[in-house]
C-alpha cells in the first residue's frame, strides 16, 4: 500500500466527509463520489477507496482498519530486521 500521495490528509478527510454529508442529495453514494471527485480533481476510484477505508476505520464496513495496516507494516519491518540480525 502506498503511504504517500498527491493529496494531503486534510483534502482526503474533507472529501470523504463531503461524500458522507452529501450522499442524500444524490441517487447513490457512487453518484456523490463521482461528482465530488470531479470537483476536487481526483479520480472517482481514488475517492471511492478513501470512502471505503474510512468506513472500515469507523467500523461501518468489515475489513482491516488503517491502524491494522500500520501495525502489520511495523511487524513486517521488525520481522525483516530480526531475520537480518539472525543471519
Amino acid at each position: 500500500m502506498k503511504t504517500t500521495g498527491r493529496y494531503s490528509p486534510e483534502v482526503r478527510e474533507r472529501s470523504v466527509r463531503m461524500v458522507f454529508d452529501q450522499t442524500k442529495e444524490y441517487s447513490s453514494q457512487w453518484s456523490a463520489i463521482q461528482s465530488i471527485a470531479q470537483k476536487i480533481g481526483c479520480s472517482s476510484e481514488t475517492l471511492r477507496k478513501w470512502v471505503r477505508q474510512s468506513e472500515r476505520d469507523e467500523g461501518v464496513r468489515p475489513g482491516h482498519t488503517s491502524a491494522d495496516h500500520e501495525r502489520i507494516r511495523e511487524l513486517e519491518r521488525e520481522n525483516r530486521e530480526l531475520r537480518r540480525a539472525n543471519e
